[in-house]
């Protein structure tokens, strides 16, 4: 019997997700994988159209859209304050235990040098997170602890300068971007869209592994 890997995608807002791994994301969801996404905030903070709690309700919705379009409805909403997103104890703790529960093979996170505050305090949390739900001495309830084999950081705001995996996703580039347009309270002010097919482009023409690439900070492998 073959185990399916299970991934497991951490972003700081709705969006970041699609913008960062969208067509990752649809490779695994193709090959049969199970796969959880985690928003840290609602992105309540992403436009000065409409009220914050509205625009949350939108961009979860968006959100929604887009995973389904993509393949998955397993989304957890953590709505933390857009824009104030904090590193503390209780944000580690619920970490800790959506990784444990989960049981991941595969981590996506925002790399380790991502400018948006936001994107940094989701690294620092994350990745500090998946280092307790490994060690035995941190206890949670009845939840055992787990190792999360694969921890890729991908990009959203600030290309990365040093590559360590790049991952073909030529075949999935128009589903990602059909996904990404699903988030129109951010695509209507700026062309997300646009820079990220180019930022795609450039990866797969530099990277030589095909038409589009996404590129990750390899910060733990068993790829």
């Amino acid at each position: 019997m073959i185990l399916l890997a299970k991934v497991m995608v951490f972003a700081p807002h709705p969006d970041d997700d699609i913008i960062g791994c969208g067509g990752s994301i649809a490779r695994h969801i193709y090959q049969g994988e199970q796969v959880a996404i985690v928003y840290l905030t609602s992105g309540e903070a992403g436009s000065l159209r409409c009220d914050a709690s509205r625009l949350a309700a939108l961009r979860e919705n968006e959100a929604q859209q887009a995973a389904q379009l993509l393949g998955t409805s397993d989304l957890t909403f953590l709505r933390y304050q857009d824009g104030y997103l904090e590193y503390t104890q209780a944000g580690l703790d619920t970490i800790v235990g959506l990784i444990r529960q989960f049981k991941p093979n595969r981590v996506y996170l925002p790399h380790s040098q991502e400018a948006v505050p936001d994107h940094q305090t989701t690294y620092r949390l994350v990745s500090e997170g998946m280092r307790r739900a490994a060690g035995p001495w941190f206890q949670q309830g009845e939840l055992k602890p787990w190792r999360v084999e694969t921890i890729l950081g991908y990009e959203v705001w600030t290309p990365l300068a040093v590559i360590g995996h790049s991952q073909d996703i030529s075949e999935f580039m128009k589903l990602k971007l059909e996904a990404l347009r699903m988030h129109q309270t951010q695509i209507e002010s700026i062309r997300y869209d646009e820079a990220v097919e180019g930022l795609n482009r450039y990866r797969g023409v530099m990277t030589g592994l095909g038409t589009y690439c996404e590129c990750f900070q390899l910060i733990r492998a068993s790829l």
